[in-house]
């Protein structure tokens, strides 16, 4: 080989070295939640409102944006502030924010937000000296293009795990639709003007079941080392639950992993819900973008770009079996539930799947969907879908007939479960099954 081959040979793998290395960081950019890796272009960081500080950030809560609320076009929410609920699962020391704009039509402009501590569960008082204004890229105003979303620096606050945060948000100008999360089980406020950083319930008068622009909360935590997220629909979404008690599965799973983390095999994880309401494998629904986006096309956005995933659990299918006029085929189901655990496998996250429960009673049973129905979980069962699988079939059916379920787990409907029946969902759960290598393939 002369010198020149010889150059020009290790220029090659010179040159695969760097496109195997860029890619490497292109598919762990969206954050492994190590408070050290907050660089940005220009050798700034995304959270410079709040010091160093040792931790891990991971997913305190988050909800997916759904769709554009009706009655926001054009003006959205202009001149109003908006003060969204929610519930944590995760403690820290530093918080930050995601907005999105992702059904607005125009950019949405936010010139105040701030976070707080409630002063008490379902209230929209804050805690004393909890109250903190957020900034983005040091700029107390953001401007979110429409079908953006955009996240906040950090700052510097104590967020408790278990409590209720106060995230607040004014825009000055028309921007709609509102990008929401309708079935959100909790109440938020509104109040008239800029009333951002009033730590008083008083001027908020508006009560509303919706989340609107917040999607996510993320916190520097020193209690959790990671995220699971869990991608479903109504079921996960808790649409039956009692409204601000928290009682979804997905609440009860994520206190059953903090009582038992350090323990054995437990990981030490939060839970984000990422369930809408209706949401399917395959079919979206109407509109550009499309409301309740399907959970193949929405999975790098809610469980990819989520923050420091380390697993993720998919409980979707029934409305697969439900919503479509011609009966489907089981195979069309599970095909689509693989490729959302190849996407997962491509980044090195282990998928628990859940088998898919029974609803006759409910409107839309028919024999031949129940068939549909006991073939997905059958393929479950057999190990060909998911690296695990949590049996919600079996723990949640009436034992004297398997197709419906047991009336005290049954909300009423004969599809959505009851307190007592999604708290039964997060007990029968393997937590053990969230920890675990990744199969080359399936």
């Amino acid at each position: 080989m002369t010198k020149r081959h010889g150059y020009a040979l290790l220029a090659a793998i010179l040159a695969v070295v760097v496109v195997l290395s860029a890619a490497i960081y292109i598919g762990v950019a969206a954050d492994d939640g190590h408070a050290a890796d907050a660089a940005v272009a220009g050798g700034r960081t995304s959270h410079d409102a709040a010091p160093a500080s040792t931790g891990t950030w991971v997913g305190a809560w988050s909800a997916s944006p759904v769709g554009a609320e009706p009655g926001t076009e054009p003006d959205g929410l202009a001149g109003r502030s908006v003060r969204n609920v929610v519930h944590t699962a995760a403690a820290g020391t530093s918080a930050r924010i995601t907005l999105s704009n992702l059904f607005g039509r125009t950019p949405l402009v936010v010139t105040h937000a701030t976070i707080a501590v409630a002063a008490t569960a379902n209230n929209a008082a804050a805690a004393a000296d909890t109250m903190r204004r957020l900034t983005f890229d040091g700029s107390t105003t953001v401007t979110v293009p429409a079908g953006r979303q955009v996240m906040s620096d950090a700052v510097r606050v104590r967020i408790p795990h278990g409590v209720d945060v106060l995230v607040t948000t004014y825009s000055p100008t028309p921007s709609g639709p509102v990008t929401y999360h309708p079935r959100a089980q909790q109440i938020s406020y509104v109040a008239e003007g800029d009333r951002t950083e009033d730590v008083s319930a008083a001027p908020y008068t508006e009560q509303s079941p919706y989340w609107r622009y917040l999607t996510a909360l993320d916190v520097l935590s020193d209690d959790a080392s990671g995220t699971v997220v869990v991608l479903g629909d109504s079921l996960t979404d808790g649409v039956t639950s009692t409204v601000g008690a928290n009682r979804r599965w997905t609440d009860v799973l994520a206190e059953r992993l903090r009582a038992s983390a350090g323990s054995g095999d437990t990981p030490r994880y939060s839970v984000v819900n990422q369930g809408i309401s209706g949401n399917q494998v395959l079919p979206a629904g109407a509109g550009r973008p499309a409301d309740s986006p399907s959970g193949l096309s929405r999975f790098g956005r809610d469980v990819l770009g989520r923050t420091n995933v380390k697993a993720v659990v998919v409980d979707l299918g029934v409305n697969d079996i439900l919503r479509n006029p011609d009966q489907v085929d089981p195979r069309a189901v599970t095909d689509g539930l693989r490729a959302l655990v190849r996407r997962a496998h491509a980044r090195g996250l282990r998928v628990v799947g859940a088998t898919l429960m029974p609803f006759q009673g409910h409107r839309g049973f028919t024999p031949a969907r129940d068939a549909v129905r006991r073939a997905v979980n059958a393929e479950i069962r057999a190990g060909r879908v998911y690296d695990a699988y949590v049996d919600f079939d079996v723990a949640l059916r009436d034992p004297y007939d398997s197709r419906r379920l047991r009336p005290d787990y049954d909300s009423g409907d004969h599809l959505h479960p009851s307190d007592k029946g999604f708290r039964r969902m997060a007990e029968v759960f393997d937590l053990k099954a969230l920890k675990g290598s990744v199969p080359a393939d399936l």
